[in-house]
């Protein structure tokens, strides 16, 4: 997720989270976890008062970064899609 790309685009809020591609809710069987990750996001709706906000949201990935698959194998489509309007925006900032 890019919050900057989100911002500068108009989406009207972000809920950021610093989760592997696939598992933004978090880790797979885990209720309790994804359901703490939903109500925080929910609660952004609430808190936003303008467009353009971004959230960032108070949970931390349990394994190592190192460790992580953060990305698929293969890249996906809308990234395909709009990967040169990605870079040329992270040129821009």
């Amino acid at each position: 997720m890019t919050p900057e790309y989100h911002r500068e685009i108009g989406i009207p809020r972000v809920a950021a989270i610093e989760y592997p591609y696939g598992r933004a809710t978090g880790n797979v069987h885990d209720r309790e976890g994804q359901r703490a990750v939903l109500l925080e996001a929910l609660s952004v709706l609430e808190k936003a008062k303008m467009p353009g906000q971004v959230f960032d949201l108070p949970f931390t990935w349990p394994e190592k970064p190192e460790k992580t698959a953060w990305h698929p194998p293969e890249i996906s489509p809308i990234v395909k899609l709009q990967l040169e309007e990605i870079k040329k925006f992270r040129r821009e900032s």
